[in-house]
């Protein structure tokens, strides 16, 4: 098979030559059909916190067919369009039996090679989709997930004034589900405005810039400060903003992976009385839930697929994303 990979921090991708992955035991060998192209991988190949290990092929957002299977894998047969977890966790520990494998005490266990023409999953990760699901809608189960996640955590009051602060695919998911689970206006906001047409699309009211007075701009747009707001966008100073921005006794969710050290002001949380949740992945169960809306025909998220590259395209592609394309989400076809 062929696959881009990765050969260290500011090195570029190379297209190689690999062996054809063989299962082992409670394995499945997928055939890859579309993988999105995730910030993380974007962060961790620039050096920003923790790197991939060199030689590694990345890819964890993926849709595929089962074409091997290793022993103890009874639920799959070949043929099957599935999806999978990219944390699996140990499978042994409370956390993984309760299906709830991000917070694994045995902590990070996972897979990824999904830029590649095929990946190994494990069978106890992966669901089954329909055999009408694109590969696409596949393959935005697992972004989606998170947005869902994390507005599971918000424990959203039926109309309540949301604020998003990032329009990447992580903060489109998040507006995606808050809508769907009750809120009432939502206001999206970013360094720019080449978010803008997402956002509106998958349920925000209003579109604001970061730089350009938002609390006034936000207060304008819910009629009053927020009650929840989804911190989407990982870079230094954003938590401090949200915590300054929401009411009192308001809740900030933080799904932005900001991989360096930041500052905030504790005090101020302490006198509003802010709650800020960590949001991180998501359990087995929002996973199928995710898979299941898909199904049922609720397939809004396409709307965040702004292009599709061949896998050969990679090494020379991979530094746009980096350098402020207008670009939301990107699938990878490793066969075209």
């Amino acid at each position: 098979m062929k696959a881009p990979v990765f050969n260290g921090v500011g090195k570029p991708l190379t297209i190689e030559t690999m062996p054809d992955p063989v299962p082992e035991a409670g394995r499945l060998v997928l055939e890859i059909g579309r993988c999105g192209i995730c910030g993380t991988d974007l962060h961790m190949t620039s050096g920003e916190g923790e790197t991939f290990p060199e030689g590694m092929v990345l890819g964890h957002e993926f849709a595929g067919e089962v074409v091997a299977k290793g022993a103890d894998t009874d639920g799959f047969n070949e043929g099957d369009i599935v999806a999978a977890l990219p944390v699996t966790g140990c499978g042994n520990c409370a956390s993984c039996k309760a299906g709830d494998p991000a917070v694994c005490s045995a902590g990070f266990i996972g897979s990824a090679g999904g830029y590649g023409q095929y990946a190994i999953a494990k069978a106890t990760a992966a669901i089954r989709l329909p055999a009408s699901m694109s590969l696409e809608d596949g393959a935005l189960v697992e972004p989606m997930a998170v947005g869902l996640h994390g507005a599971t955590l918000a424990q959203l009051s039926p109309g309540a004034k949301v604020l998003v602060i990032g329009a990447g695919p992580i903060g489109i998911a998040s507006t995606y589900w808050a809508k769907r689970l009750g809120a009432g206006k939502i206001v999206v906001a970013a360094r720019s405005r080449r978010g803008e047409p997402y956002a509106i699309e998958m349920g925000a009211d209003t579109f604001a810039l970061t730089d350009e007075n938002l609390d006034a701009a936000v207060t304008e747009g819910l009629g009053g400060p927020p009650d929840v707001i989804f911190e989407c966008a990982g870079v230094p100073g954003v938590l401090a903003m949200a915590i300054n921005i929401v009411r009192p006794r308001g809740t900030v969710i933080v799904l932005g992976n900001c991989m360096v050290p930041d500052t905030i002001f504790p005090a101020q949380a302490m006198f509003k009385q802010v709650r800020i949740q960590g949001s991180n992945i998501y359990s087995v169960g929002e996973f199928q839930v995710v898979a299941d809306s898909f199904d049922a025909g609720h397939v809004e998220p396409r709307s965040m697929i702004s292009d599709t590259w061949n896998y050969d395209e990679l090494p020379t592609r991979f530094e746009e994303l980096r350098s402020g394309s207008d670009q939301c989400k990107v699938m990878v076809n490793p066969w075209a």
